[in-house]
């Protein structure tokens, strides 16, 4: 039983994607366009004086003076409560200080004056961002670019959030335009790497994240990218070497750890990838994944004991995580619990009803219990569910090898041997029933396979 392999349906992917937090409220002076001239709608027009007021409320705020500048926005309001330009600057103050709510009436209260006003909406979607409503964020920026598609603040915030919530594509078309507002931002450069990574665009996100790296050569995260670029073109040693100088940077680093599990697994080497995922796992507790790789790997070391507290415990945080039901079933199996390990399944497939691995394993079981038309129901199903299940379709030919429906059981199994060609167990089921079939070359033929591969096995 290829454990790995049915562990590969959860192949993780850390996104690490800048924090809303660090997309900067600026007064309106600086971020979006200044406030309006004089030249407004007549009856709206301000007076000399207000203008002079809001003239020196801008000054103040670009001095970082916005204690000094408050008093003569509410000044301006109280005299002009209609005035969008003051309740706009009113609520970039507010902002800074924190006080969304009130800052978000001031944004508000200037849409509603003027709705074709660009400054308010966008310092409103700065503010939603950092409040993490994401969404409204969102929609307020989209709103800014169809007002004024050359918006730079807008762009760049925009494609940031993007980025934030994995819609990599179009922040990747936004991000570039950002890098060309500024070209020497790590955020925009990180951000674009990452997109553009998950966009398979290799040679630009490699392009990208160095830069970025370049930046700021003290942060972990672009190194971890670009590891994972280099693993993702089998640069294999390119990646280990950047994901551990990212751990050095950041040691509590479970994403690089757990990759570098990754990789040692991928070389087979399961003793090192234990200690990799048993990082990882300490270090994040919360990702499913790290438990089905860490409870692998004891699978592979034939720690079964260990692997079954690691699944039964990981079933218990993620109930609602197929693959970790199905490996506390395989664990189980291992220590001859059948009851437990068909309790398992049942949990698993109570989630999906068509879960292939679940099927087989239940097939199985049910096939070493000695209950064969269930087991042949259930093998059936899994194939039907997944044509290419390895355990289905060795467990239905070795099934159908035993009622000798030779002719049944032999394209089945010859579909396993391909399926897996490195598992030993096939080959010598070929071998019985290309020899009940008298066709002695081919038997002769598998049986070699079978030694070739029982011998590699001790090694």
């Amino acid at each position: 039983m290829n454990v790995w392999q049915k562990a590969s349906v959860l192949n993780y992917r850390v996104i690490v994607v800048l924090s809303l937090s660090m997309i900067a409220v600026a007064p309106v002076f600086s971020q979006t366009t200044p406030p309006r001239s004089v030249r407004q709608v007549k009856q709206n027009e301000p007076s000399e004086a207000i203008v002079s007021q809001l003239r020196e409320a801008v000054r103040l705020l670009q001095l970082g003076k916005p204690n000094e500048a408050e008093p003569i926005l509410r000044q301006v309001i109280a005299a002009a409560p209609r005035n969008p330009d003051a309740h706009n600057l009113l609520g970039t103050i507010l902002d800074q200080r924190g006080q969304f709510q009130a800052a978000e009436r001031e944004y508000r209260q200037a849409l509603l004056l003027n709705p074709n006003l660009v400054s308010p909406l966008a310092n409103l979607g700065v503010m939603l961002a950092r409040t993490q409503r994401i969404a409204e964020a969102v929609d307020a920026f989209q709103s800014v670019l169809r007002m004024a598609p050359d918006h730079p603040q807008a762009t760049i915030n925009l494609g940031l959030l993007y980025a934030a919530r994995g819609d990599y594509e179009r922040a990747a078309q936004l991000l570039k335009r950002a890098r060309d507002l500024q070209p020497n931002s790590f955020d925009i450069l990180y951000n674009l790497g990452v997109s553009l990574y998950n966009l398979k665009e290799y040679d630009d996100a490699t392009v990208a994240l160095q830069s970025a790296s370049s930046l700021s050569p003290r942060t972990a995260e672009p190194l971890y990218y670009l590891g994972l670029l280099a693993y993702a073109l089998n640069q294999d040693e390119t990646a280990q070497e950047l994901w551990q100088r990212a751990i050095t940077l950041k040691q509590e680093y479970g994403a690089a750890n757990f990759m570098l599990g990754e990789l040692m697994a991928k070389r087979h080497d399961y003793s090192n990838a234990k200690t990799y995922y048993e990082k990882a796992l300490s270090q994040d507790a919360g990702k499913a994944v790290y438990h089905i790789r860490l409870g692998g790997a004891y699978l592979y070391l034939h720690d079964f004991n260990r692997a079954f507290e690691i699944f039964k415990s990981a079933a218990a945080r993620f109930p609602d995580v197929q693959e970790i039901h199905y490996f506390l079933s395989v664990a189980a199996r291992t220590r001859g619990e059948s009851k437990l390990a068909l309790a398992a399944l049942q949990k698993a497939l109570a989630i999906n009803p068509n879960y292939a691995d679940a099927l087989a394993l239940f097939g199985a079981i049910l096939l070493d219990s000695g209950d064969v038309v269930e087991a042949e129901k259930l093998l059936r199903k899994a194939i039907l569910a997944n044509s290419n299940n390895y355990n289905a379709n060795y467990n239905l030919g070795l099934l159908l090898t035993k009622q000798r429906k030779f002719d049944e059981a032999l394209p089945i199994l010859q579909l396993a041997s391909k399926l897996l060609p490195e598992n030993a167990e096939v080959h010598y089921q070929l071998f019985l029933t290309y020899s009940r079939m008298n066709r002695k070359a081919d038997a002769s033929q598998e049986l070699e396979i079978f030694k070739r591969l029982q011998e590699q096995n001790k090694k």
